[in-house]
């Protein structure tokens, strides 16, 4: 099969131009003499790289001086656990917004640490929507509440920052980073996977105020789990993953050149209110989300039977529209919009569409 128009949640299309930077330089490195994924992480070469790396990062998101850039390996999961040991003292209280699978998974991580609480929840409604935060909700005392900032399986978002007093908030902006602004002031800790919006698989990203590095935690906490040995190792206490952080560096780069994020907002908002439009116009698909907490980043949709669901797939791999499937827990269809898509691929998936709802089947 040629490349097609990938639209899979994570690992995730990225811009044939990071591609084929990193395909020419694969096997040698400019000025190393080898390979990145060669490289050893001690080298000059690499030092510039994380550095680029982090420099880049902070001017495309404005990220204050006084906010630490880390650069983690586990991905958002492993941050699950990292945010409860290293905001929170054993047994202490953590406030969740659980609006999807992965902010119920981060729920359940804190539990193994402290008391995690669920101060709201659209469980109950299959989670098509964001309830509402307010102050009266949260606990005081609580080391910090978690939110999901984007929800790639269920296809909701915030639009704001939800109010929240005193308490930190902790935000894990997985799968919009980069394509929507975000306002890092706004929150205390952002953490997100690589592989939506940043490159490969394996790295997460950490941006945190250097104030919360001071906190004391608790002996047990394993080294690598422990933001302050992160920061002051310059990411680097151990071998990093080398590769992942030289794609995530021309990721930034090239979001950069695009215009920033403030750019890729504009195009992204542009595709998913295409593939809306096309949805709400139809008489055969359907997106179940509340249109005020629709994603720009994830679009969900079904169709009325399963053998429908098989067929659309079917004729969409036929003409290169892949990955389309719907997550295992909830079905249907989803289409991820990252700023690796291009608006071509979305026009293409728009035809297949109206296609199919006349009746073709190729």
């Amino acid at each position: 099969m040629e490349r097609g128009y990938n639209f899979s949640a994570g690992p995730s299309m990225m811009p044939l131009e990071v591609l084929e930077q990193a395909q020419r330089d694969l096997l040698c490195y400019p000025g190393a003499g080898c390979s990145v994924m060669e490289m050893s992480h001690r080298t000059p070469a690499f030092e510039a790289i994380i550095g680029e790396a982090e420099a880049a990062l902070r001017r495309v998101m404005r990220i204050p001086e006084d906010y630490a850039v880390l650069f983690m390996q586990g991905g958002a999961t492993t941050q699950f656990s990292c945010v409860a040991m290293n905001l929170a003292a054993r047994g202490d209280t953590m406030d969740y917004a659980v609006t999807g699978q992965f902010a119920g998974k981060a729920m359940e991580e804190g539990a193994r640490w402290g008391n995690a609480v669920a101060v709201t929840s659209s469980k109950a409604e299959k989670f098509t929507h964001i309830p509402a935060i307010t102050p009266d909700l949260l606990d005081a005392g609580a080391a910090f509440v978690h939110i999901t900032g984007n929800n790639t399986i269920f296809g909701t978002a915030y639009r704001a920052a939800p109010p929240h007093g005193d308490v930190p908030l902790v935000a894990d902006w997985s799968s919009a980073i980069l394509g929507r602004e975000i306002d890092v002031r706004d929150y205390d800790l952002i953490y997100a996977g690589a592989q939506k919006n940043l490159g490969p698989a394996g790295l997460a990203v950490v941006i945190l105020r250097r104030a919360l590095l001071d906190r004391e935690i608790d002996p047990v906490v394993p080294i690598m789990l422990r933001y302050k040995v992160a920061a002051d190792n310059g990411s680097m206490y151990n071998t990093p993953p080398t590769w992942s952080i030289y794609i995530a560096k021309l990721m930034f780069e090239w979001v950069e050149r695009q215009g920033g994020v403030a750019a890729m907002q504009a195009q992204n908002e542009k595709k998913s209110a295409l593939l809306y439009d096309a949805i709400d116009s139809s008489a055969l698909f359907r997106n179940p989300v509340r249109r005020a907490d629709r994603s720009i980043m994830n679009v969900t949709f079904t169709l009325p039977t399963q053998a429908e669901t098989d067929a659309f797939l079917s004729m969409a791999k036929g003409r290169g529209l892949i990955n389309l499937k719907g997550h295992r827990i909830a079905g249907g269809c989803r289409a991820s919009l990252y700023n690796g898509m291009p608006l071509a691929g979305v026009e293409a998936l728009v035809r297949c569409m109206r296609d199919f709802e006349k009746g073709e089947r190729a």
